[in-house]
C-alpha cells in the first residue's frame, strides 16, 4: 500500500511543494516544529534510511542542504536543523527546519494546528528564497 507521501508526490493528496526533481521532492509539513519546516522525500518509497541506495540518499541530502540554505535565509534562522526520524510515516523523509534551540528537534512539540494560509505563506517564502539562490529550475510555481 502506498504511503501518504507517495500519495502527495503523485498528486492524490494536496502538498505545498517547494522542490521537485526526478529523484526527490520537498514540501511543507502540516505539523511544523517551527515556521519554514520542510520535508525532503525521495520519490522511491523506501521505509528505512539505512536501506536507501547511496546515490539516492546523497541526492536527498543535497536537496535538503539547498533547501536548508533557502529556509535559513528566508527566516533569518540562527541555525538549521536536520532530522531523520522515520517513525511517523513509513517512507524516508528528512526534516529541514529553522532551529532556535534543542527543543526545536522534538517532533512531539510540533504545531498540529497550523492554518492553511500560514502553510501557503511559508511555502511561498521558501520558494522565493530557493529562486533567489539560483535553484529556480527545481522550484514549482505552487
Amino acid at each position: 500500500m502506498p504511503s501518504v507521501f507517495t500519495h502527495i508526490i503523485n498528486g492524490d493528496l494536496p502538498g505545498r511543494f517547494v522542490w521537485k526533481d526526478g529523484t526527490a521532492v520537498g514540501f511543507m509539513t502540516i505539523e511544523p516544529v517551527s515556521p519554514g519546516h520542510v520535508l525532503v522525500v525521495p520519490r522511491k518509497e523506501i521505509d528505512h534510511w539505512e536501506q536507501i541506495d547511496t546515490p539516492t540518499f546523497t541526492h536527498v541530502t543535497d536537496v535538503a542542504q539547498k533547501i536548508g540554505r533557502a529556509v535559513k535565509a528566508a527566516y533569518d534562522a540562527p541555525r538549521m536543523g536536520l532530522l531523520i526520524a522515520g517513525l511517523e510515516v513509513p517512507h524516508l523523509h528528512v526534516h529541514v527546519f529553522p532551529a532556535h534551540s534543542l527543543e526545536t528537534f522534538d517532533l512531539t512539540k510540533a504545531d498540529r494546528d497550523v492554518s492553511p494560509e500560514a502553510l501557503d505563506e511559508a511555502a511561498a517564502k521558501v520558494r522565493a528564497s530557493l529562486r533567489a539562490l539560483g535553484y529556480a529550475e527545481n522550484v514549482p510555481d505552487a
